[in-house]
């Protein structure tokens, strides 16, 4: 009892942290309702290095690297950072940035999906209903024997690899910054001090690592064992930015219209997050798990990491991510949504997921042998 309380009080410090910092974020100049996004700063970060050309949503953002490199100190100091890979690596790529267009498409991670919540966007229940959905597709397939097979220790190079990566990024932003692309208007121009980024998000990286603090993890073990301590932790998220916002004069009631970055297509909200919820669940973590498990040294989370920067790039490239809702100059109110590339994108990304569920099942194994 003493050990899964331990466990609990790390859990709800962690979301207590991690609604506070977005709360401190957004104040110093983060955009509103994304004080802490994996998928819109990963996103950035595609954009800063040039691997996608979308102008308004290119910055480095401190935000991932100090995740990355507080879980990876947090990892050391309690002898937790183990070097390891070799679990499909080449699927959980595409997972990657699978879970990546679908987070796109909805605009935000589960992470912003919680924080837009709080922000009094309806828009994002729709999301949470997509999630839920996509996460019980996920455990379906869970009891059916689903899995990516084991991993195997590597050597230490393998498992400094993200962390490393992460060093290297922030070295170059700060002694050269002139070799990124930065976003002169719109979300990415939108951005707290560098250094006051980077430290909240090595304190959240080093808590996050500490609680295992995941929700798709939370939900997966609700539904499957009962369990509600992982997912105490987003509650607390949710809690603490909608008392935030309300301290802060920021909340303005429960409602679809004009959310900041934001649309209100909401069969589009929907299907976006069933594709994050089950792309999720097969990969095992969320996509702010994912990254924390890179910086302890998980080679295949470091894989599934640079697929969602290959498919931030793609979602931008190929006009796949969604369009923020919008008031024009003579009051034509536009919803937003996604182009048809998007829709065609979905409908492929459901296809990729069915067939990498089934394929990975033990009984399809012994009939193909």
């Amino acid at each position: 009892m003493g050990k899964n309380s331990k466990v609990n009080i790390w859990v709800l410090v962690t979301g207590l942290a991690i609604g506070i910092a977005s709360l401190v974020l957004t104040a110093m100049g983060n955009p509103k309702n994304m004080g802490f996004c994996i998928a819109c700063f990963v996103r950035d970060i595609a954009g800063a290095t040039g691997l996608h050309q979308a102008a308004v949503v290119q910055y480095v953002r401190p935000e991932i690297i100090g995740l990355i490199l507080g879980s990876f100190i947090m990892s050391l100091a309690t002898k937790e950072f183990k070097a390891k890979a070799g679990s499909s690596p080449a699927v959980r790529f595409i997972l990657g940035a699978c879970v990546m267009i679908g987070a796109l498409v909805f605009l935000g991670c589960p992470l912003r999906m919680v924080i837009r919540m709080g922000g009094g966007d309806l828009n994002a229940f729709v999301g949470l209903a997509g999630f839920a959905i996509g996460i019980l597709i996920g455990i379906f397939f869970l009891k059916k024997g689903f899995s990516l097979k084991r991993n195997y220790a590597v050597t230490a190079t393998e498992g400094f690899a993200m962390p490393f990566s992460a060093v290297l990024l922030l070295v170059l932003v700060i002694a050269v910054p002139g070799i990124f692309i930065f976003s002169e208007k719109g979300p990415g121009s939108m951005h707290a001090p560098l250094f006051v980024s980077l430290g909240i998000a090595l304190v959240v990286g080093a808590l996050a690592q500490k609680s295992r603090v995941c929700m798709v993890g939370g939900m997966r073990d609700a539904v499957m064992f009962r369990d509600f301590n992982l997912l105490s932790g987003f509650g607390v998220i949710f809690v603490t930015i909608l008392i935030g916002n309300i301290i802060l004069g920021n909340f303005h009631g429960f409602s679809t219209y004009l959310q900041p970055i934001a649309h209100a297509s909401q069969l589009w909200n929907l299907l976006g997050m069933v594709i994050v919820g089950w792309g999720s669940v097969l990969l095992g973590g969320c996509p702010l798990r994912q990254l924390i498990l890179s910086g302890e040294g998980n080679g295949d989370s470091a894989v599934t990491v640079f697929g969602m920067l290959v498919g931030a790039a793609f979602a931008h490239n190929f006009k796949l991510a969604g369009s923020a809702a919008s008031l024009a100059e003579d009051g034509t109110y536009s919803a937003g949504g996604i182009a048809t590339t998007g829709k065609v994108a979905v409908a492929i990304i459901f296809v990729v997921l069915i067939l990498v569920s089934v394929l990975n099942l033990p009984k399809i194994e012994k009939k193909t042998k």
